[in-house]
């Protein structure tokens, strides 16, 4: 439920604004503006079918609106082929506040208008968050215990307690980039160090594909401190607490969680004996896992208490230039997740793709502002990026059309337009069925 508030108003501010850009350059342009929607009036795509809003008001030339639709929003345009095909109003004459009678270049400008207005937005929250927040990040230095690593990481010929200094030679500076590097800009070998020496692994083909579905298979190795303990669990009857340090399995020494992740895999439902030190003493649990092999404890996750991170202070002008170039990376992420998806044999678009539920998932399950503004400026890019394809129907589709009468001194006709606009918005309404239909199916196989 924090999720879906978290998504509906993320998206209910950003289609404003994106839907604000094309207004604003409209007015600027006198051009007039019939209809600000959030949401639909009518059964998108069908814009002849269940029309009626939640709630409207006239001011000026311009209705305001709520739809009853909760998929996206629009502004009708005076004199414009757009999702509504307001077809009838296209056959007469052309008037001077319309925007079939304005300059090619200021028709490209309304048109791009909302994808401008979601980059603004994004560069504006960035800001605010590094001036607030600043930024922290942990250096690939500094991760001294090594990595420990999940079933795709060791397919790749890593192993826990690596340290991974180089990709492609080239030195990393943060931890986060190294999986970064691997799945958007083609990374063929990592250096580490293990046991002293450097060694140079090579990633295996398929790996993408492999990470893409486990998502994170790298992490700094955690020493295995209990964070939480599940009641009624084998832990919780063995006097297991929060806080208690494990050094021992059935009396084998350990220092880190994986490497109890190790010794539990050749264990099965039998007794376990737990060494922990608890308030500077060592102490002995003896329990039995159940069949599930789950000791029902959860791993103490602050890193900051065992690696030091690097925290950058903005103010002012440097955050504002922090939220430039960061939001310039954070496009240039996204752009890279889509060409993965139509040029990468490893990446299949079933997996890939996802719908309104998987947009949620994005938003942590517990509210916290930053973490809030960081992913809602990422949807805001992303609907930059999305609107921006060539796709008609979409603002990309009317740009391209603007782009060739730009260069060729030629009108695209309104009925060219109108006939890619229909097609365009059946592509689209095919293509969010798919990705939601993507997510239910996702649902059943849980």
């Amino acid at each position: 439920m924090v999720q879906a508030l978290q998504l509906i108003a993320a998206l209910s501010i950003l289609i404003l604004l994106h839907e604000f850009g094309h207004f604003f350059f409209a007015r600027l342009f006198k051009t007039r503006v019939e209809k600000f929607y959030l949401f639909f009036d009518f059964l998108f795509p069908f814009p002849g079918l269940l029309n009626f809003s939640l709630f409207k008001k006239k001011k000026g030339d311009t209705e305001y609106g709520l739809g009853w639709f909760p998929l996206g929003g629009y502004v009708k345009i005076a004199g414009m082929v757009d999702e509504s095909m307001d077809k009838e109003a296209m056959k007469l004459p052309p008037q001077p506040w319309e925007y079939r009678s304005k300059k090619a270049w200021q028709r490209l400008f309304i048109m791009l208008g909302g994808i401008i207005m979601n980059v603004i937005v994004a560069i504006a929250i960035y800001a605010f968050i590094f001036g607030v927040w600043g930024e922290k990040y942990l250096p690939v230095k500094n991760v001294v215990h090594g990595i420990a690593v999940d079933s795709v990481g060791e397919s790749m010929g890593l192993q826990c307690g690596d340290m991974i200094v180089g990709a492609d030679g080239k030195e990393i500076e943060r931890f986060n980039m190294i999986t970064y590097g691997i799945v958007f800009d083609g990374v063929k070998t990592l250096q580490v160090i293990r046991n002293g020496e450097k060694k140079d692994i090579d990633i295996p083909k398929g790996t993408i594909g492999k990470i893409l579905k486990k998502k994170g298979i790298i992490a700094p190795r955690m020493p295995f401190v209990i964070g939480e303990v599940e009641k009624k669990s084998a832990a919780d009857k063995m006097g297991i607490m929060p806080g208690d340090s494990v050094i021992a399995v059935n009396n084998q020494p350990i220092q880190f969680f994986d490497e109890y992740e190790h010794i539990k895999r050749n264990l099965g439902a039998q007794p376990i004996t737990l060494t922990v030190v608890r308030k500077g003493k060592p102490v002995t649990f003896t329990g039995s896992l159940p069949a599930d092999k789950r000791l029902g404890v959860g791993v103490d996750g602050d890193m900051s208490k065992y690696y030091k991170y690097r925290y950058i202070p903005y103010s002012g002008f440097s955050a504002i230039g922090r939220g430039f170039t960061y939001t310039a990376e954070q496009v240039r992420y996204y752009w890279q997740q889509l060409k993965l998806i139509f040029t990468s044999p490893e990446v299949k678009a079933h997996e890939s793709v996802g719908g309104i539920a998987s947009f949620a998932k994005g938003f942590s399950p517990v509210f916290d502002w930053q973490d809030f503004l960081m992913f809602t400026a990422f949807v805001s890019i992303i609907l930059a990026v999305m609107n921006l394809l060539p796709v008609p129907g979409l603002d990309g589709g009317y740009v391209f059309f603007l782009l060739y009468e730009l260069i060729t001194r030629r009108k695209v006709s309104d009925k060219v337009m109108e006939r890619a606009t229909t097609v365009g918005l059946v592509l689209l309404l095919g293509l969010m069925l798919y990705a939601n239909g993507l997510d239910v199916l996702r649902a059943f196989k849980k």
